[in-house]
């Protein structure tokens, strides 16, 4: 046996008015930052950088090779 529960909507005038502002402030801010899924409007951060070269390549290889030196110099250490 089931008990059937009717539900009203039972908020308020001044709720409804709120939540429907809310709603659409919200939908107000994703059309503005639609694009920009971090939010940031301004690019001053990426003042004095640059792109990474063809030559990035170059120093993950003397990286491997640095902690390959190492890893070599701790064996034959022991």
């Amino acid at each position: 046996m089931a008990l059937h529960v009717n539900q009203e909507n039972t908020r308020t005038k001044l709720q409804q008015r709120i939540a429907d502002d809310l709603a659409e402030k919200a939908k107000k801010k994703a059309l503005n930052e639609g694009d920009r899924p971090d939010g940031v409007t301004d690019s001053a951060y990426m003042q004095g950088t640059k792109q990474t070269t063809s030559l990035a390549w170059a120093w993950v290889l003397i990286a491997l090779v640095a902690v390959g030196v190492i890893i070599w110099l701790v064996v034959i250490s022991l």
